[in-house]
């Protein structure tokens, strides 16, 4: 995209997005002019990251969510130790202090080798491909020393972990299937589409899974099949398939009957119902699709042309959604249908509110589908996608999001983990959680600046199979 933006592309920006768009889109804001303000998230992140890793041991387990400021663990399971080890990685990339990247190092090595065999989760793209995968990354890039063997020792984890992840398989009647949720075999979680890069990382340095009688089971071959899966079972699109069907609509999990592969039910674990949509899955799927149709324009294999167009309709169906039902900032409430929005009136009409009395905002939504906004503008040259994710950016990058606190242990502000179980921290004299942090939106909050500011200055584009 252009830095440079003609009167008459203002206008046409404005008539577009005041006539669909929720979000009040700055059509003059350029990865440039955000800069500034990224260097002064990378000072904040750099004492965040310094103060978790001090007072931080592994026997607490991974953190997750912050309370009152104080990183702490839930028990759940072990999804967010990538995103603690990946945030190091990403502040050397951004800022080539090599402390970081000794730190990110030598705690991949240390903690991070569990997570590559775990056969009892989703989440291998989160923690390996941040961790890993980073590390393949720089030194493909030349960012880091070559080494031959610590190269090979990259490739080997990270070939482990894609075959791993699509080992945990269970498949539909009629055909295709899914990687199953930490759940059961019954379960397919919408957020699964951007753990995919587990199985697109392997397939790329030519591994493939190795089942019974020695058949050789191909990572793509599972990862075009769980996409298309999630595009038809957790991606709404205005055709009439219930009475809540909206065109980008998202839920959070799609159930299937394991005696004979057939679909269900939709429902939610951690949004408010299957018939309304919880904002971080829908950020993921954002996120997810975009960036496979960027790994997929990679690809030499035959025949890609059908996921390839399924995978870019789930991407415009959840982003265009997310445009038209978002709060004019760019950071949504943590579910479209949560019970009490209406108690806040015309609330799609300005800014969220973070400390209002009723329904929570979550930033970490807001960051994981900012990149995914600008992913697929940059995949489709709409500078509408675009545009949008760096408004929500800029948003990000200020008060009341960032914080400037250095007693404050994350990056992120007024995130939201898990709502109907009610594991968010309210603080004294607040109705609803607010003022916290959680690992993956301080990570995606980083993961976004470093794609914007490579943007910006020309480097190579910001993508995790390089």
């Amino acid at each position: 995209m252009a830095d440079n933006i003609t009167c008459s592309q203002a206008r046409k920006f404005r008539i577009v997005y005041s006539n669909k768009f929720m979000i009040k889109v700055d059509p003059a804001i350029t990865p440039s002019t955000l800069i500034p303000a990224i260097d002064r998230m990378w000072q904040a992140s750099a004492q965040k990251i310094l103060s978790l890793e001090s007072g931080w041991t592994p026997e607490k387990g991974s953190p997750v969510f912050t309370i009152e400021g104080k990183y702490t663990s839930r028990g759940w399971t072990e999804w967010t130790q990538g995103f603690q080890f990946g945030a190091a990685i990403l502040q050397f990339d951004a800022t080539g202090d090599h402390e970081f990247l000794e730190m990110g190092r030598k705690r991949t090595l240390e903690l991070m080798a569990t997570h590559v065999t775990h056969i009892g989760v989703h989440d291998h793209g989160f923690n390996n491909v941040s961790t890993y995968g980073n590390l393949l990354r720089l030194m493909v890039e030349g960012r880091t020393a070559f080494n031959e063997w610590e190269k090979n020792f990259y490739e080997f984890a990270l070939k482990a972990s894609g075959a791993v992840q699509a080992s945990r398989w269970s498949t539909i009647a009629g055909g295709g299937g899914y990687i199953y949720s930490f759940n059961g075999p019954h379960s397919l979680f919408v957020d699964t589409i951007r753990s995919l890069r587990a199985l697109a990382v392997g397939h790329r340095l030519g591994h493939v899974l190795t089942a019974e009688n020695d058949k050789r089971i191909s990572l793509l071959g599972r990862l075009i099949e769980h996409a298309e899966a999630t595009a038809k079972y957790s991606v709404y699109y205005g055709e009439g398939r219930d009475s809540y069907d909206i065109r980008g609509r998202a839920v959070h999990e799609a159930i299937f009957n394991r005696n004979d592969g057939n679909f269900r039910c939709p429902s939610s674990q951690q949004g408010y119902s299957p018939f309304s949509t919880w904002t971080r899955g829908l950020a993921w799927a954002m996120c997810g699709f975009a960036e496979q149709l960027e790994f997929f324009e990679t690809l030499s294999e035959p025949n890609l042309d059908s996921v390839k167009a399924t995978m870019r309709k789930a991407a415009q169906a959840t982003c265009d959604f997310y445009l038209e039902h978002t709060p004019t900032c760019g950071v949504p409430y943590w579910d479209t249908g949560a019970p009490n929005l209406h108690r806040l009136g015309n609330y799609l009409e300005r800014p969220a509110e973070p400390f209002n009395d009723w329904e929570p905002v979550d930033s970490s939504a807001a960051a994981i589908g900012a990149q995914g906004l600008i992913r697929l503008g940059n995949f489709l040259k709409e500078d509408r996608y675009t545009q949008a994710g760096l408004t929500v950016l800029k948003t990000l990058l200020d008060d009341p999001y960032l914080s400037a606190d250095p007693a404050h242990e994350g990056l992120l502000l007024h995130s939201v983990y898990h709502r109907p179980n009610g594991w968010d921290h309210i603080p004294a004299g607040r109705k609803v959680p607010c003022s916290e942090s959680c690992m993956w939106g301080d990570y995606h909050l980083r993961e976004l600046a470093l794609l914007v500011e490579r943007m910006a200055t020309g480097k190579p584009y910001l993508t995790f199979w390089s």
